[in-house]
Parts: C-alpha cells; structure tokens; sequence
C-alpha cells in the first residue's frame, strides 16, 4: 500500500485528492496538512511514501516545505508538486528542491493516480510534458546566467550518458532498457551511478543537471 500526506490550504481540494486516491485500492491517504510547515511535520512523523505538495499556499513554504522533506534521512518521502499553476517558476523551484514531478489539480484523475504510483517507485514524473517543459525552460535559462556548473565528480561512462539521455527524453527504466538493449537492473544502476557522479539527489535533479551541462537540448 503506498502511503500519502496530502499538503493544500484548501480542504475541498485536500477532501478531492484523498477521495481519487483512495479510490485507486493501492494508495492510502495518511495524512492531510494545510501549510508547508504541517506537512514538513507530517512527513517526518508518518514518513508516507509520497507528499502531494500544493508549493503557492498563503504562508508561502511550500517551496521551504519541500527542500526539509527531502532532505529527510531514509526512508525519504518523495514530494509531488499538485498545482494549478502550469508555466510557474515556483514549480521549478519545487523541482530543484528535489520534488519528483508535477501534476495539474485539473489533470485526469488517472494521471494523478500514475504520478503518485511512479513517485512511490523513485521513476517520479519524467514522462509528462509538463515536468519535461519546466525543467527545460528554466534550467537553461537559469544556464544562461549562472556560472558553469563544472565538471560532475567523475566522468560519465558512455552508457550512463545514453542512459541520462534517454530519461531526459521521459523514458521509464523499461522503456531506456528496451531502447538500449539492457537490462532494466542494469539501467537503474547507470542512473544511480550518475546521480552519485553529479550530486543529484533525484531523478528530476540528474535532469536537470542534464540540460545545464549541455548534455542534452531541450
């Protein structure tokens, strides 16, 4: 059963989102906070597998609420931003952070359902053009003003770097494995590999560090 806290100033919204995820028969809703700093608490005293985390709410931590919870020592709850706001530097900011994705509050109820499922399981939500779009828009334009990121701990192998390529393109682990001909084990060890290589904490954060080293365009 994948455990969930629900973050959002808004009860009807947090009533909506635990009615479509209950239903789903493989999630639990556990808890439910209306500020960032109630689900920072929440997060680290139920460590549910998944945080839906509304980042615009009037005391404005839900980006703060987001770098604690995923700072949290193992087992760490992934954080998925549910927002209304779908071209928002917030939302990138959330990303950055170490969320795993984003979904639209007035997405179809079974791409919420997926987004949560493929939290729990560490794949986040690289296959949705909207994380994809985010992460591209700004990571390169933040690019464009920053210093050089500088070179990863050690290079990438050339597998790892197919590998990376193929997750900034919203493959799933099977899905790299069938385009590369490799196991899936194997796929997830490439990634793992360079997220340690890259000091990403995540997924979303290997993605962006894809795009401003210029490894791969958007």
């Amino acid at each position: 059963m994948i455990r969930v806290v629900i973050a959002d100033d808004e009860a009807l919204i947090r009533t909506g989102l635990a009615t479509i995820l209950s239903a789903a028969g493989d999630i639990e809703v556990v808890g439910e906070a209306a500020s960032g700093g109630a689900a920072f608490t929440q997060a680290r005293a139920l460590r549910p597998d998944v945080v839906c985390m509304d980042i615009r709410m009037p005391d404005g931590d839900g980006l703060r609420a987001t770098r604690k919870i995923t700072a949290l020592a193992e087992p760490t709850p992934a954080v998925l931003v549910v927002t209304t706001f779908d071209h928002d530097e917030y939302v990138f900011g959330a990303l950055e952070s170490g969320a795993c994705g984003v979904v639209l509050k007035d997405s179809p109820m079974d791409v919420l359902v997926a987004g949560v499922r493929r939290a729990a399981h560490g794949e986040g939500l690289l296959d949705a053009p909207l994380t994809r779009r985010v992460i591209g828009e700004f990571a390169n334009r933040r690019t464009r003003s920053a210093p050089d990121p500088g070179p990863p701990m050690a290079p990438l192998t050339p597998r790892e770097v197919d590998c990376v390529r193929e997750l900034c393109r919203g493959q799933s682990n099977n899905d790299i494995a069938a385009t590369l001909y490799l196991e899936p084990s194997t796929v997830k060890t490439h990634l793992s590999n360079a997220m340690a290589k890259t000091g990403a904490r995540g997924r979303v954060q290997l993605v962006i560090w894809a795009f401003r080293s210029r490894l791969v365009d958007s």
